[in-house]
């Protein structure tokens, strides 16, 4: 089995155009989120979003969608692709809010609302020799889109995987999120007591997965690895996760057995955290159950940069890979009066850690939920 590197990482959230500022903001504590100001959010209980101020469409392409602006950002900057990799997509809406500009009359780019259009615009972008696949598993697609390119590179299907993902907030997400009673009234406040729900977020990022002799042959230096992966359904609801953590539960022993690793092993968790009342529950009790009466410095970024849904996870796994070259994982903005059995696990400023391994979780309606394991560069 070919071992997988990370080798480069990108990002574009409410908190900067880049990884980096992400990474300095986090640790200082700050937070993306804000007051909606691009559409109307009057009929809605929350007013709140981590949104990107200055994403605008351009006057000379008004039928372009919200998504295509934030991807061409991301693509900006770029680290250098290989044509030849395989590209692996995660979103959840793509461009929907074209589907918001036809409803109201307005003309708009109807491509942008197909899911496989991300993939069609870095291709095209990147000068990418193949279309790739688009994975759309609720808020869980860029972990498992992250890990399906591990077990690509791992199994010696491919020897360079390029995973993009994005999602951005339109008023079809926030009157979904709304109609399932989910939304926070205030910014969200994960694993803490008093928390109502989750704040929306948008948000792209880029990683690049390749083989030890990709890695030998470009001549790269690896961020870090990713050494083992899990996924779970657990059957329970349509939207509600299971109270017994069942499928998170499962999720994380898979990707422990796949890294060949042991529970005490971890040196820090990414947990999804998105301040609704049944998922941090739920994930503290598989934090419990997974880790017994050791308690590992976990931390969620939702306070910050909102939830950005089928982009969560990708994002994650980059912050994960800062916090363990770090030796530091950032404080859980909103997080003050803990929620029982929260406090040996969270905190509200940053945490040193020690050791090689991070967990990353993410979990979605559906049941669905998924577990990467990442790794330091000079970790075994």
């Amino acid at each position: 089995m070919d071992q997988v590197f990370i080798t480069d990482a990108a990002a574009v959230t409410a908190m900067g155009d880049s990884l980096e500022k992400l990474w300095q903001r986090l640790l200082a504590g700050e937070t993306g989120i804000k007051p909606v100001r691009h559409f109307p959010v009057e009929n809605y209980i929350s007013k709140y979003a981590a949104y990107i101020e200055d994403l605008i469409l351009p006057e000379e392409r008004p039928k372009n969608s919200r998504m295509r602006v934030l991807l061409d950002r991301l693509l900006e900057n770029m680290f250098p692709v290989p044509t030849n990799s395989f590209l692996i997509t995660a979103t959840t809406k793509a461009g929907i809010d074209n589907l918001e500009k036809l409803c109201r009359g307005n003309p708009a780019d109807t491509q942008d609302l197909l899911l496989s259009i991300v993939s069609e615009i870095i291709c095209q972008k990147l000068k990418l020799t193949n279309t790739g696949i688009n994975i759309n598993a609720a808020c869980a697609s860029s972990t498992i889109a992250v890990a399906r390119g591990a077990a690509m590179i791992s199994s010696g299907g491919a020897n360079s995987v390029l995973v993009c993902c994005i999602d951005t907030i339109t008023e079809f997400i926030f009157s979904g999120f709304s109609s399932l009673k989910a939304l926070s009234p205030f910014p969200c406040r994960p694993f803490d007591r008093s928390r109502k729900g989750l704040t929306p977020g948008e948000g792209a990022a880029a990683i690049l997965l390749m083989s030890e002799a990709r890695v030998k042959k470009e001549n790269r230096y690896p961020l870090g690895k990713i050494l083992g992966w899990g996924m779970a359904n657990d059957a329970t609801h349509i939207t509600a996760p299971a109270r017994d953590a069942c499928g998170l539960i499962m999720a994380i022993g898979q990707a422990l057995k796949s890294a060949n690793l042991k529970e005490h092993d971890i040196a820090a968790i990414s947990a999804h955290g998105t301040g609704t009342v049944y998922n941090d529950l739920m994930e503290l009790t598989a934090f419990k159950q997974v880790f017994g009466d050791r308690r590992v410095p976990t931390y969620s970024v939702k306070g910050s940069i909102g939830h950005t849904m089928g982009a969560a996870g990708g994002i994650e796994v980059a912050l994960g890979l800062k916090a363990l070259s770090a030796g530091i994982v950032p404080p859980t903005v909103g997080f003050s009066d803990p929620e029982e059995g929260a406090k040996e696990f969270l905190s509200s400023e940053p945490v040193k850690i020690t050791g090689d391994y991070l967990l990353t979780t993410n979990s979605g309606f559906g049941g669905i939920n998924a577990a990467v394991l990442l790794a330091k560069e000079e970790s075994k």
